[in-house]
């Protein structure tokens, strides 16, 4: 086919078709974008450089951190190393000094001490007064390391053991009630509060039955002449008897006073704070 002169682009060669597909074949794709390999970086991406940190060790204090030294190199908890392991401890505070300060403040108390243990382990030992010599240096952290392992193997075991809502869930399943409703039982608990409401309810409706007692000053004036007829004296106490009742010992104090008024009886008393004695009035001469 002989090509036509006066169109445009003719005899020449074809246009190379453009592959989506990266001509990369001996790498490995980095990530997959939407199904396709991503064999490179975005160059417009920004990343953070704090966003590729990764921390391979978490510790959860200063305790965490040596323990977790002394067991990665199987030293003798009784006898440490300390030049080894201070060395070692100080290399990873300046790390966390240079990237969180505040962390780093509890890991610094902890660098001080193994610093003054290496101090006191280079001085001779000291005897005591009873010719022994002093204790280890290392003696005291020892022993938290130890109670601290002691601890953590223990929350280990109990965060191996099933927890409800992490390892398992409780079953629920629907039953449809039956026709006849079952009722709680009542224990006797329940029976005592039940009581005690009822009795605290009626101590607040109680009935109060109020009766009259006809009383007559009268009658009382002719009891008191009456116990007076052939005594001298009586003392004014002796008139009363509080077995009769307050409304009594009131009728028979206002008979008293009507007595007194009508000159009937004379009220005598000695002098100040004496007794009070009552008698019949002298009649006239």
């Amino acid at each position: 086919m002989t090509p036509n002169p006066a169109v445009p682009g003719a005899g020449e060669p074809p246009a190379p078709v453009l592959s989506t597909t990266p001509e990369v074949v001996d790498q490995v794709a980095l990530a997959r974008l939407y199904g396709e390999p991503l064999f490179a970086m975005p160059q417009d991406l920004y990343i953070p450089p704090d966003a590729l940190e990764v921390f391979l060790e978490a510790f959860e204090g200063p305790l965490d951190l040596l323990l977790y030294l002394i067991r990665k190199q199987n030293f003798n908890i009784l006898d440490i190393p300390m030049l080894s392991v201070t060395r070692q401890y100080l290399a990873y505070v300046d790390e966390i000094r240079s990237r969180n300060l505040e962390l780093a403040a509890e890991y610094l108390l902890m660098a001080a001490m193994l610093i003054e243990i290496k101090s006191r382990m280079l001085l001779p030992p000291k005897k005591t007064a009873e010719g022994q010599e002093a204790e280890d240096p290392r003696a005291e952290l020892v022993r938290r390391l130890i109670e601290y392992e002691q601890m953590k193997l223990a929350g280990a075991r109990l965060n191996a053991l099933p927890q409800f809502g992490r390892d398992f869930l409780k079953a629920e399943v629907f039953i449809e009630q039956s026709l006849q409703p079952r009722f709680p039982d009542v224990s006797l608990g329940d029976l005592q509060d039940a009581w005690r409401d009822i009795l605290k309810r009626a101590r607040l409706v109680q009935h109060h039955t109020i009766t009259r007692e006809e009383l007559s000053v009268r009658e009382h004036m002719g009891m008191v002449l009456k116990r007076l007829q052939g005594r001298r004296f009586v003392g004014f106490e002796e008139l009363f008897d509080p077995a009769d009742g307050v409304p009594v010992l009131v009728v028979t104090f206002i008979a008293l006073l009507e007595l007194g008024k009508e000159t009937l009886i004379e009220i005598t008393q000695a002098e100040a704070f004496a007794p009070i004695y009552v008698r019949l009035a002298y009649a006239p001469s």
